[in-house]
């Protein structure tokens, strides 16, 4: 198994001669080129796992240097056991017996391809845990394995915490409800599809970040309509990016703002 740089999604191998994440037109091939690592590599270069407490129940999932696209991983804990939301793209024993100390894990999902990380490898030394992945974006595994489990629509993990799909960004990507979150109120973990913004109180809906491509203001607020029926006050997004406070109405906000831009109505101040 190896591991595309640019990305950090794990591949079986012989790998192709160039990532099919990275070549898709939502990522790029770096400047110098594709380049493959190994977890033994990474380990030997001094790769380590962090964890923090995000909040109560919740703890942040980290890579230090970065890894790929380096985003911040979610371990959701429950009274029944605990989900990994957006696995990074390393892992060693260390890090899994530190996420293995706050619960039983009972299964691993991606809101969507760029966040694959390695889920296999993180489910095989976390014991065989279902890798939940949504059946539309199946074509994107780098790696098969008999944990791979795949769904659509809904799915169901533990305690009330529940997958959703959104589609957008991919049209497989997902959002996992944590009902007990904010202390009560409720929290979306989301990915590209519903990503928070710098500002702490609007929200983006895009094909493609790093090449500024967005969706359609249709899609917008299909989305958000989507999870209009949800219970949440706060979002998370996969980078340390929240709505504290409000996210619900947020999101329906930033869904008719994307969507009255992409028709036009602004465009007398431009």
């Amino acid at each position: 198994m190896l591991i595309c740089a640019a990305c950090a999604v794990e591949r079986d191998e012989p790998v192709p001669e160039l990532c099919p994440i990275c070549t898709d037109e939502r990522q790029y091939v770096p400047d110098e080129g594709q380049n493959w690592l190994s977890l033994e590599e990474l380990m030997l270069a001094g790769q380590r796992i962090t964890l923090e407490e995000t909040e109560p129940g919740l703890i942040g999932i980290s890579t230090e240097p970065k890894v790929g696209i380096g985003q911040t991983a979610q371990l959701v804990v429950t009274s029944v056991g605990a989900l990994l939301w957006d696995p990074v793209g390393y892992v060693d024993d260390d890090a899994a017996e530190a996420v293995m100390k706050q619960g039983p894990v009972l299964a691993i999902a991606a809101s969507h391809p760029h966040m694959f990380g390695v889920q296999v490898e993180w489910s095989r030394r976390l014991g065989g845990v279902p890798v939940l992945v949504a059946d539309a974006d199946r074509q994107w595994l780098g790696r098969d394995d008999p944990n791979i489990a795949y769904w659509s629509g809904s799915r169901p993990v533990a305690g009330g915490l529940t997958l959703r799909q959104t589609g957008g960004h991919f049209p497989g990507s997902a959002v996992a409800h944590w009902p007990a979150g904010a202390g009560g109120k409720g929290v979306l973990l989301t990915g590209d599809s519903v990503f928070p913004n710098p500002d702490r109180r609007s929200i983006s809906f895009m094909r493609s970040y790093p090449n500024r491509l967005p969706l359609s203001g249709a899609v917008a607020l299909r989305i958000a309509a989507e999870l209009e029926g949800l219970e949440f006050d706060r979002i998370y997004g996969n980078f340390n990016n929240v709505i504290a406070s409000g996210a619900k109405a947020a999101l329906h906000d930033s869904a008719q703002r994307h969507a009255a831009w992409a028709r036009g109505d602004f465009d007398h101040l431009t």
